[in-house]
């Protein structure tokens, strides 16, 4: 039977020309001067990001025609047309679907009067719905309302009235059921701002990023004359926990989602996944037994500590520049992905002052919320002290922290490096469940140091006596045997003692005995911003 060729009007390839030549303009995004522009302040375009970001050919975009187009007096020829300034669709990271979003710059620079409110709230909706990672790369406002939309409009929105929903509900939903990026890539103010912050995880690039409440021009207008930098470069933001993270590039950052990511299952339904290691699991580092000075008044380097103990290479520290009594980083351990918390004697002694307690609320939260068993090598001297200190609200917020580690479900296994101290120390795991615990002989605790408490208990006998300081020294050479470590383990009230360079094997001991532990599902308690 010979085929019939239909007649060329009962085709629909004109309207297929017609749609390619819409995408192609939507590629354009701004135009050829604003993307050099874009390109000369040292950022690449959203397009461009994209595809750095995510494995290569495999970006599927959703609203890809999405815009304001403007036509001809027969209403039929289009004559214009300016997309919509923000780009999303789905993709895979190491063959992992993810769903992306990325705000054009290039298009009114972010302004919500180019936005479509749509194309930022449905990726929420996707990812939560379909247990997908979400990434957010913001630069601009992100379509969060402006001055010149009154008169675009005709009428003032009323935030949060019917219909003004700016979808930082959906932002949170997410906290606690995907895993959640966002990368600040240039000026990020006001709803941007909100969105960057409602993250698992946010990075910003030194100098060419800036994120803030409102930007110099409102500042300004208030009687405070700052520049971008000076408001909200990555000094000021990073230092305060607003931005967990800065690199110095774009590419940079695409290598830090793509590695933060792979510690996490894809959703709160899944458990993260193993990757198995090169790494021996039975290794023991000859240099861990000296590694801790006798003398407590020189302190050391946990992170080489840290290094030691996790499989080689993959440690993945996370605000590393708050909060600095502790650390803390996704790492893996016999191939399993752990979240581990340490406290730093460098700074501070590991107490816990409010940025170090806030900074502990959220990891454990993220650890929580993700079915990551935590390992945390203990030094703590306790809650910090001092008008600072109490200034800060220390109290309040450590009180929060101690929370956020009582009401987890996850497994625990604590290391006790050095110190232990105060209410600070005295939770250092969660003691609604059976501990899994180790001291090196290094360790160092009681309800208060000797240090300074001496005098304090002691203060009558001390001056009764006839030479004070001899009496005082005697006094803390009788307390310093009684409080050896070894003493505690007598009375049952430290588990195990162990050689130091024991400590991998047991950790990735408990790794494996951990994981056939870990419950899919949303937790009680998740992360919030």
């Amino acid at each position: 039977m010979d085929q019939i060729t239909p007649p060329a009007s009962a085709s629909w390839q004109a309207e297929l020309d017609e749609l390619a030549e819409r995408k192609r303009i939507a590629r354009q995004m701004g135009g050829p001067e604003r993307v050099a522009r874009q390109h000369a302040g040292g950022r690449l375009t959203v397009r461009e990001r994209i595809d750095q970001c995510v494995d290569a050919a495999s970006f599927r975009e959703v609203g890809s025609i999405a815009g304001k187009a403007t036509y001809d007096e027969t209403a039929k020829v289009m004559t214009d047309f300016v997309p919509a300034n923000g780009v999303f669709g789905r993709a895979t990271i190491d063959g992992r679907p993810v769903v992306i979003y990325g705000d054009d710059f290039t298009v009114r620079g972010g302004s919500a009067d180019a936005s479509i409110k749509g194309k930022y709230i449905l990726p929420e909706q996707m990812a939560g719905e379909y247990h997908m990672p979400l990434i957010r790369m913001i630069e601009g406002s992100g379509g969060g309302g402006s001055v010149k939309t009154i008169e675009t409009r005709g009428h003032a929105n009323l935030p949060g009235g019917f219909g003004e929903s700016s979808g930082l509900w959906l932002c949170a939903q997410n906290m606690g059921r995907v895993p959640v990026v966002a990368l600040g890539l240039g000026s990020v103010a006001g709803l941007g701002a909100a969105r960057l912050a409602a993250s698992h995880y946010s990075i910003m690039v030194k100098n060419t990023s800036a994120i803030f409440v409102a930007g110099p021009p409102v500042v300004e207008r208030l009687g405070e004359t700052r520049s971008k930098q000076e408001l909200g470069g990555h000094q000021v933001q990073v230092a305060v926990g607003t931005v967990d993270d800065a690199v110095d590039t774009e590419q940079q950052a695409f290598e830090r989602t793509r590695r933060f990511l792979s510690y996490l299952p894809s959703s709160v339904w899944d458990l993260p996944p193993r990757q198995r290691s090169w790494d021996d699991p039975n290794r023991r580092d000859e240099h861990l037994i000296s590694i801790v000075p006798k003398d407590r008044h020189k302190a050391y380097s946990m992170r080489k500590i840290i290094g030691s103990v996790a499989d080689g290479d993959s440690f993945f520290e996370m605000g590393k520049h708050f909060g600095r009594a502790i650390i803390t980083g996704l790492a893996r351990l016999d191939g399993w992905p752990v979240a581990i918390m340490a406290g730093d004697p460098l700074y501070g002694g590991g107490t816990w002052g409010a940025a170090a307690s806030r900074k502990i609320t959220r990891f454990v939260d993220l650890a929580q919320t993700f079915h990551l068993p935590m390992v945390h090598l203990v030094d703590c001297f306790g809650f910090a002290v001092g008008l600072e200190a109490e200034s800060t609200a220390t109290m309040r917020h450590a009180v929060t922290a101690i929370s956020a580690i009582e009401q987890s479900t996850i497994p625990w296994c604590a290391v006790i490096i050095r110190n232990v101290f105060g209410v600070g120390g005295a939770a250092h795991v969660p003691h609604t469940l059976t501990p899994i615990r180790y001291a090196w002989p290094s360790g160092n605790w009681g309800s208060l140091p000797l240090e300074g408490g001496v005098e304090a208990a002691y203060r009558a006998e001390i001056a009764a006596a006839d030479d004070p300081d001899a009496k005082l020294k005697q006094i803390a050479q009788r307390l310093e045997q009684l409080r050896s470590p070894f003493r505690s383990a007598e009375a049952f009230l430290i588990e195990e003692i162990i050689d130091p360079r024991d400590t991998r094997p047991l950790l990735c001991e408990f790794a494996n005995m951990a994981a056939p532990l870990r419950t899919p599902g949303q937790s009680m308690f998740t992360m919030r911003p």
